[in-house]
């Protein structure tokens, strides 16, 4: 009686033998399953990353540009008027290059008045960061800065050389509001 219980001993090994390799391959299986599904929805979290990385670059740039575009507007706002106002300011210098040619007794307080009147008109220039530009006979020609309005053989000059200044120009900050306009000396014709 005992041979019987073995076989069916055996019998209930093999089949729970079976039974576990099945499990097993099942088992297998779904992790497969539950792998690619992992992948899927990591792929998923680093393009949502990726998306949310850009936006969040494309919002600091725009801030950035911004600042830029608001700085530049503070600065260069007023360029227009600037540019408005250099005429008065050309008009108040010929006025009293003018008046030093006469020295009459009446017109000193005339005089004095638009003295006056024009170192106000440079103080509120400077304050705005509005600069003149002064060059002087003898000074290189500067492309950059100045506007050559005539040019002339000149003796005693080099060619390029500023020989005369009709008037001045103006820098508004970094930026160039006014040419300076000057007569250049060119070489000597032979």
């Amino acid at each position: 009686m005992s041979e019987p219980k073995k076989e069916e001993f055996l019998d209930n090994i093999e089949d729970l033998e079976a039974q576990s390799d099945q499990e097993e391959l099942i088992d297998i299986e779904e992790a497969v399953a539950e792998f690619d599904g992992i992948d899927e929805i990591r792929a998923e979290r680093d393009d949502f990353r990726n998306k949310f990385m850009r936006a969040l670059a494309d919002a600091e740039n725009s801030r950035k540009r911004a600042d830029k575009d608001r700085k530049e507007a503070e600065e260069y706002g007023g360029a227009k008027l600037s540019r408005d106002l250099l005429p008065i300011h050309d008009n108040l210098e010929r006025a009293i290059e003018a008046s030093s040619e006469t020295n009459d007794s009446e017109s000193k307080a005339l005089i004095e008045g638009v003295e006056l009147t024009m170192r106000e008109l440079l103080n509120v220039f400077r304050k705005h960061g509005i600069e003149p530009i002064a060059p002087e006979i003898g000074d290189k020609f500067d492309p950059k800065v100045h506007q050559a309005m005539f040019e002339a053989p000149l003796p005693g000059t080099n060619s390029g050389d500023i020989i005369q200044v009709s008037a001045q120009g103006f820098m508004l900050y970094d930026r160039l509001l006014r040419p300076a306009q000057v007569g250049v000396s060119s070489s000597l014709a032979n």
